[in-house]
């Protein structure tokens, strides 16, 4: 997800489906302002043991039946998930509880930018999972990111964010731009500036009250997802200010904040969610966990309206971990769960509900969205375009403090620039100064 999020982020439901995570967000819900849910609807039968699982966005778990599914194989287990609709707010607060040694879930989802803080700080607050799965059923890349270097794995691989793009075929027909979802991806092929010139096209004649895209920040993240070096480089040292792959995603976002084509709309705020109930912009870089999350926000007024090109260029965006903290009560209760809901089987669920790419390559065979998924994105074909994102993704070198920077980049010098009428320049200014501090420089 996404991450977020969410997967997110995002996805972030991620997501994020975020996750998408928007996404994408997960987590210690236990306080009444998180936006706490309840995974089974009710409480705890007398006899049984309850895991709490902590998830930012929509990881699909609850929406595919998994729960209801895992608690009728194990009688004796209840299960609540706790959603926390923010990712700057999750994770800080598990870092404090997993500080403390108390307080957090049984299972906690970690999003791929903050996995390689866990790994580098807080490995030995998980349990390790790796003694307890078959490593080999992961991408080697996504496993990588959640393991140490002595070889401790903290995290299983949910999903992973192969890149598309989402878009309104009513709106675009409307803005004379042509809807035909193979004819849009040669026009925007190989770059994201492409993506952009057609934005400005939209705006020519766009539908009142509507934007062709819903943030700069949606550019920004989808383009810098895609190069094969961001902020750290293989060495583990910090390159931000010196990376080619943000500069190109920073002008291509710079084109849209100081434009008119972008709607401003912070993702995953409350704004953010009611754009896709009222239509109020046309397209979006999309993420595979951004499905459920649309499908979700948008509800019947975007049933058959939305349809799904492939992106510039192959980019990840997003993707998700599920921990184990070793603060548990129920420790080879949780970690039965973990293996079962990241198993391929599983993901291969989650996926045909709601397009939240498996990081388990064994799921890939026979991957088919729910014929309602795939009827309100316009009959498109998710599992190829997709998949085809998913074969050339660059594996980006992390560090440990990549969501703190990405995070000002994104909500500061964006923003900036988009919501406050700043100049490029003073964004840039705004974000390294943000980044500095969160570096200690």
């Amino acid at each position: 997800m996404r991450t977020s999020t969410r997967r997110s982020r995002r996805l972030v439901a991620l997501a994020a489906v975020a996750a998408l995570t928007t996404g994408v967000l997960a987590g210690c819900a236990k306080d009444a302002d998180d936006g706490s849910s309840d995974a089974n609807g009710g409480g705890t039968g007398h006899g049984r043991t309850t895991l709490t699982i902590g998830t930012f966005g929509v990881f699909g778990y609850k929406q595919a039946g998994l729960y209801d599914a895992y608690m009728k194989l194990h009688p004796d287990i209840s299960i609540k998930e706790n959603v926390t609709t923010r990712t700057d707010v999750y994770w800080p607060k598990v870092l404090t509880r997993l500080q403390a040694g108390s307080g957090t879930d049984d299972i906690q989802a970690i999003e791929v930018g903050n996995i390689t803080e866990a790994v580098q700080t807080q490995a030995d607050k998980f349990v390790d999972l790796g003694k307890e799965v078959d490593k080999s059923q992961w991408l080697d890349w996504k496993l990588a990111q959640a393991t140490t270097k002595d070889g401790r794995t903290i995290g299983l691989g949910t999903d992973i964010g192969p890149m598309a793009i989402c878009y309104r075929k009513d709106l675009f027909r409307k803005a004379g731009l042509p809807t035909d979802r193979t004819e849009l991806a040669a026009r925007w092929k190989g770059d994201w500036a492409k993506y952009v010139d057609v934005g400005k096209q939209y705006m020519k004649k766009a539908p009142k009250g509507t934007k062709f895209v819903d943030s700069a920040s949606s550019v920004y993240n989808a383009a810098v997802g895609g190069a094969s070096e961001r902020y750290y480089d293989k060495g583990g040292n910090v390159v931000w200010d010196r990376s080619e792959g943000v500069k190109k995603a920073w002008d291509a976002a710079m084109s849209v904040a100081s434009s008119n084509m972008s709607a401003k709309l912070k993702q995953f705020d409350p704004t953010w969610d009611q754009g896709f109930a009222n239509g109020t912009f046309a397209s979006l870089a999309c993420p595979a966990w951004m499905i459920g999350y649309i499908e979700q926000k948008s509800g019947d007024s975007g049933k058959g309206k939305w349809d799904v090109a492939a992106a510039p260029a192959a980019s990840n965006w997003g993707g998700s971990f599920l921990g184990v903290p070793t603060a548990t009560k129920h420790r080879k209760e949780a970690v039965a769960l973990a293996k079962w809901l990241t198993a391929p089987e599983q993901q291969a669920k989650v996926f045909a509900k709601q397009a939240s790419f498996p990081s388990a390559p064994s799921a890939y065979t026979n991957l088919k969205p729910q014929a309602d998924t795939t009827a309100y994105f316009s009959d498109a074909p998710l599992t190829q375009i997709f998949s085809d994102s998913a074969k050339t993704i660059p594996a980006q070198p992390l560090g440990p403090k990549d969501k703190p920077i990405d995070n000002a980049i994104s909500d500061i010098g964006i923003l900036q620039v988009e919501q406050k009428g700043k100049s490029p320049a003073q964004g840039w200014d705004a974000a390294s100064k943000e980044i500095k501090d969160v570096l200690g420089q």
